[in-house]
């Protein structure tokens, strides 16, 4: 996996904190990577300027021909990897309504579901009603997975089908 081209969407979603930055571009670089802005961010303490280090990451990209998506195509990537997540076992059903945002746009009708479900979450969902919930968000998960082409955007080594 390309931890550059990964890292991008998460990026835009704001999914991937700035101070985590310089650790990326190191590993980059060990990786094979290589441009003047990447060794700059490379060298920069995690607790430096954040807009320096988001306008060195985004040079960094930009030097070695990585696109940045667009929001939409962002923010389905999150939506995704959420599912997957969840799925996987790696999130429980409130890490992924800690990691939603509400406004991230949805394109097909799984990531709506999966979407519309997440959002049905409140604090004042009663104890009896919580089961049927992470029910349905993981039923809303598996298949939003088993019917996404964005697994290799979001580092999913192959989509899966059901």
């Amino acid at each position: 996996m390309d931890r550059l081209r990964h890292s991008a969407w998460r990026y835009v979603a704001e999914a991937l904190p700035p101070e985590e930055l310089p650790m990326l571009a190191a590993h980059a670089l060990v990786d094979g990577r290589d441009s003047p802005a990447l060794r700059e961010l490379a060298g920069l303490p995690r607790r430096g300027d954040g807009d320096e280090i988001r306008a060195l990451y985004v040079q960094a990209l930009k030097e070695l021909g990585i696109p940045l998506p667009d929001e939409e195509t962002a923010g389905r990537c999150l939506l995704v990897s959420l599912a997957f997540g969840l799925e996987e076992g790696e999130l429980t059903p409130m890490d992924v309504v800690a990691r939603l945002s509400t406004t991230v746009a949805s394109d097909t009708r799984e990531e709506t579901r999966f979407l519309s479900v997440a959002a049905d979450y409140s604090e004042w969902i009663g104890p009896d009603e919580l089961p049927g919930w992470e029910r349905d968000l993981r039923a809303a998960a598996r298949s939003l997975t088993a019917s996404t082409d964005l697994g290799a955007s979001i580092g999913v080594p192959s989509p899966r089908r059901a």
